[in-house]
């Protein structure tokens, strides 16, 4: 098997999505970065074909912030579908919020995260 994290043909890809985060990845990554909840995220990702808005390889777990686009036609779902299918085949578990959610509920998004940092052993 070949390497899965961070492959090298999606680096300027990644940078490039790092520099042009929207305004919701934003708003968490201030909240995510530094270790600010006591343990290290990673923001986009490099997890075998995909790119995960944020990653903690620690407790395995993806956070995605997904856009209204996600929600208007099957094939955006079915994409997300295998994505998350993807990573839990690697054991890695999936958080979803939407990008209404991080802007008018910043601390219930951060409250849902820190309850699956501390159900991890």
């Amino acid at each position: 098997m070949g390497r899965i994290f961070n492959r090298s043909g999606q680096k300027a890809f990644r940078r490039r999505l790092r520099h042009e985060l929207t305004a919701p990845e934003q708003r968490l990554w201030r909240r995510l970065r530094a270790g600010q909840l006591g343990i290290k995220f990673r923001r986009q990702h490099g997890i075998g074909p995909f790119i995960a808005d944020f990653y903690c390889a620690r407790l395995k777990l993806v956070i995605e912030i997904d856009g209204d686009s996600h929600f208007v036609d099957g094939e955006a779902l079915r994409h997300d579908k295998q994505r998350d299918d993807y990573f839990y085949s690697l054991n890695i578990r999936v958080l979803r919020f939407t990008n209404r959610e991080v802007m008018a509920n910043i601390d219930g998004v951060l409250a849902v995260i820190l309850s699956h940092i501390s159900d991890t052993p």
